[in-house]
């Protein structure tokens, strides 16, 4: 590649206007009175650019040629460090699995500094750049398998228009990592790579956390007035008084929430690791560990191995895990606002958008105007009493006329075995009943079947899909991760000659590790 001048304006805020742990380095230690260290990201021996999303760099101006260049690798490698970055990892506490964990902080990203562009802040933030204070006992890296994941996951959330953090880019270092998978004894190495994330905010609900646990109540406000005034402008124009603000604050936090993981179930998509030091407070998702695509509809399902016993984290329960992890927020600004009772209020008003977000996708997903309860919770039971391929089913779905007496055959590739005739019953039961909802709200086929596919993907990253990437990533070819992208850029279209994307789990993938089983390993 060649030498090509990187430009960024960079506007540190965060760093200018919070306190600063006064010793710097990446020495492990706890870190009082303070919301950031400053730490230098570790330099790799040879950064090569694996891929690189179009869409993210245009956000923070950068052209196909400057992300093609040895610059780009160097400084999203870590390896050099532009004039006006401030470089830092910050300081939050949080619940791990429902245990409170006291400090954690940035133990394997380090913050690059915001810029302006013209669609606002961006924080630049390296993911597996080194050690920093928070580190505990790691390195601080990540290897290229966990960041294949994170850098295609980000990216595919974004396209299926569920909010996320971004991913700008993902280098390779050229070094080795050693891991322990799946934490049973046997350490390999692998190859080593480097995330760069954007996003407004990277702040976090153990942000607060951290903070409130440690009494550190004026330092809590002040960074409380920070996160207004930079990241919910509307709440800080609207003036009243500072309590008034936290709670508009909190109640705002739980309607993004709420939003978010009606996004996650209409896709499929199961984090895996929903502790609140995992919990945006702009309502992103974000750190993409253990997740996975829920493929069998399984609500009980969990991607996350070091939580199998427990499915804390299932498909299922993320709504719930959500309210919880919310009302640890709550806590944590309840010495701000004094009176509990606003911030109950907020939280049983997430429920309640929640519930309403899911009933309308859930009518979007079958191209009705209005929630049929009886329908949707036939549907449900029908999914689960098989084992059935969500994203294939109701892309089919879509296809079919409801009240044609063989239109279950059109479903049959959604199912992973071969449904009895009990099943087939039931199904063409369930069917008739839909075509009776679609009659009664007065929908025709054409524009159901637009409808259904504009809000049901073709396309998701796939548990095994990211493994085979992943696997040619290892052997130095990084095509298959450029095609994926390039596939999940436009998740609800046809893709001629595409079509092996879209296809369900393939058998060797049911048991392999990688794609029925994950772990925080990076």
């Amino acid at each position: 590649m060649q030498s090509l001048d990187l430009s960024l304006e960079f506007d540190n805020q965060f760093t200018a206007e919070m306190p600063a742990d006064p010793e710097t380095g990446s020495q492990r230690r706890q870190v009082r009175a303070a919301l950031y260290s400053r730490v230098q990201p570790q330099q790799v021996r040879a950064p090569r650019l694996v891929a690189y999303s179009r869409e993210a760099a245009e956000l923070v101006g950068l052209s196909d040629a400057q992300c093609q260049s040895d610059d780009f690798a160097a400084v999203f490698a870590g390896n050099r460090v532009l004039p006006g970055m401030d470089p830092h990892a910050t300081c939050y506490g949080g619940h791990q699995f429902g245990n409170w964990a006291g400090q954690l902080g940035d133990g394997r990203a380090i913050n690059l500094g915001e810029i302006n562009t013209a669609g606002g802040h961006l924080m630049l933030q390296l993911k597996g750049a080194g050690p920093t204070p928070y580190s505990r006992s790691a390195d601080g890296l990540a290897v290229l398998r966990s960041s294949v994941r994170e850098f295609l996951c980000s990216e595919a959330m974004y396209h299926l228009g569920v909010p996320t953090t971004r991913a700008l880019s993902l280098v390779s270092t050229g070094e080795m990592v050693v891991r322990d998978m799946l934490y049973d004894g046997n350490p390999e190495e692998e190859p080593g790579a480097v995330v760069c994330r954007l996003s407004p905010s990277f702040v976090r609900f153990g942000h607060f956390q951290m903070l409130a646990a440690r009494r550190e109540h004026k330092l809590l406000q002040q960074f409380t007035e920070h996160v207004i005034e930079r990241d919910f402008a509307a709440i800080a124009a609207a003036g009243g008084t500072p309590e008034d603000r936290y709670i508009k604050l909190f109640e705002e936090v739980c309607r993004r929430t709420a939003d978010m993981i009606v996004g996650w179930m209409r896709v499929g998509f199961v984090h895996g690791v929903m502790n609140t030091d995992n919990m945006s407070i702009l309502g992103e998702t974000i750190d993409y560990g253990p997740y996975g695509w829920l493929e069998d509809f399984d609500p009980d399902w969990t991607p996350n191995t070091t939580d199998a016993q427990q499915r804390r984290y299932r498909f299922g329960q993320q709504p719930a895990v959500a309210q919880w992890n919310l009302m640890q927020l709550a806590n944590a600004l309840l010495p701000l606002v004094q009176d509990p009772e606003p911030l109950e209020a907020a939280l049983s008003a997430y429920a309640r958008r929640y519930e309403q977000g899911w009933q309308q996708m859930m009518a979007q997903k079958l191209g009705l105007k209005e929630f049929d309860e009886p329908l949707i919770s036939g549907l449900l039971q029908l999914l689960s009493s098989e084992e059935t391929d969500m994203t294939v089913f109701y892309r089919l779905l879509a296809q079919l006329e409801p009240g044609d007496p063989g239109a279950w055959q059109i479903l049959t590739p959604a199912y992973y075995g071969s449904p009895g005739t009990a099943h087939q019953q039931s199904v063409q039961a369930w069917l008739s009943a839909y075509q009776h909802s679609l009659q009664t709200q007065q929908v025709d086929s054409a524009t159901r079947a637009a409808a259904m596919n504009a809000v049901n993907p073709k396309y998701v990253l796939r548990n095994y899909l990211a493994q085979l990437a992943i696997d040619d990533a290892e052997q130095g070819d990084f095509a298959r991760v450029n095609e994926t992208l390039e596939v999940l850029r436009r998740p609800y279209e046809e893709q001629p000659g595409r079509e092996a994307y879209a296809a369900k789990r393939p058998e060797w993938a049911r048991t392999r590790v990688g794609c029925s089983m994950l772990s925080c390993s990076s």
